[in-house]
């Protein structure tokens, strides 16, 4: 199928939302936080990040789920395949369990202008990657579009996935429409004050969960190809933490009542101590076999049966 922001691009609208999304940053209100800096004039935010879009890493990923991937003995036969994944640096929510803290926390990357990334994913696009993966979007989201316009230019024809830590904006979010064919958003807590004390954003759950709504709405329940392969859809992640951290029971049953029963829900077990996570000793260790399945078992009990083994 075609992506809908290539009907955006033909009709202008993609040029009428850069503007208006550029507009946003005088004062920027892109994610919950609402700074408020002028990150035009290079005022910087709780992400770190003023008007210059600063790239971390540009490759083909083949770590991502299944239905981003393809086939992965098709892909290391071939070289191909893969998701094209684009970290972003700077981050809007900065846990201190982060695992690309590099990234999020330091801001390493290189600068560069919204035509330079175009050609990065048209390289991506040439390598035989199924979509276009941004990592980390938030609050780079006017310049990453106004990147897809110029990619639509040389050729773009990818499904774009907007990868993110769920701590979105409803209004952002639905200026959006039409752009990104897939979200894959985390759900990490429900509970107020484990938000606050990892993610400094105690409303995290009760933001998420309209976020999700509204992803939801624009694009559905996950589709596939007759390869397997992602072109549509929403794909939640959940990190299963240590100790109940997660409170992972309310986040289930959300998705579950409010979302779809057919939600693609990846619930995953990769959680490992990274970056200021010794600093909490209910943090400091990887979660048991038994504390994962605990989880697999809720979302079974609750009809959730895609994006994890529910046989």
């Amino acid at each position: 199928m075609q992506p809908s922001y290539l009907r955006l691009y033909e009709t202008g609208e993609l040029e009428k939302r850069i503007n208006v999304l550029y507009k946003i940053l005088e004062n920027c209100t892109l994610c919950p936080r609402e700074c408020r800096k002028n990150r035009l004039k290079g005022e910087k935010g709780f992400c770190r990040m003023g008007k210059e879009l600063v790239i971390s890493a540009v490759h083909p990923h083949f770590g991502e789920e299944p239905e981003l991937v393809g086939n992965r003995v098709f892909c290391l036969v071939t070289g191909k395949g893969g998701s094209g994944t684009i970290f972003l640096a700077g981050c809007n929510l900065l846990c201190v369990f982060c695992q690309n803290w590099e990234i999020s926390h330091l801001c390493q990357g290189e600068k560069m202008e919204p035509e330079e990334l175009a050609k990065r994913m048209i390289y991506l696009q040439e390598k035989g990657c199924y979509n276009i993966n941004f990592v980390t979007p938030t609050h780079f989201i006017p310049q990453i579009v106004a990147s897809v316009k110029e990619a639509c230019k040389m050729g773009l024809k990818l499904p774009l996935v907007y990868n993110c830590g769920g701590y979105e904006k409803v209004e952002t979010l639905r200026l959006l429409e039409g752009i990104f064919d897939i979200y894959m958003p985390d759900i990490k807590y429900s509970d107020p004050e484990v938000a606050r004390k990892y993610s400094n954003a105690e409303d995290y759950f009760e933001v998420a969960k309209k976020a999700l709504k509204e992803m939801h709405r624009q694009v559905g329940d996950l589709k596939v190809n007759e390869e397997g392969v992602a072109f549509r859809g929403l794909i939640v992640r959940h990190l299963v933490l240590p100790n109940g951290l997660a409170g992972s029971k309310k986040v289930l049953e959300f998705i579950a009542k409010d979302i779809s029963k057919d939600t693609y829900v990846n619930i995953m077990d990769q959680y490992r101590p990274e970056y200021k996570a010794f600093e909490f000793e209910e943090l400091n260790r990887h979660p048991t076999f038994s504390e994962y399945m605990e989880v697999i078992n809720m979302a079974k009990r609750l009809g959730l049966h895609r994006g994890f083994d529910a046989d």
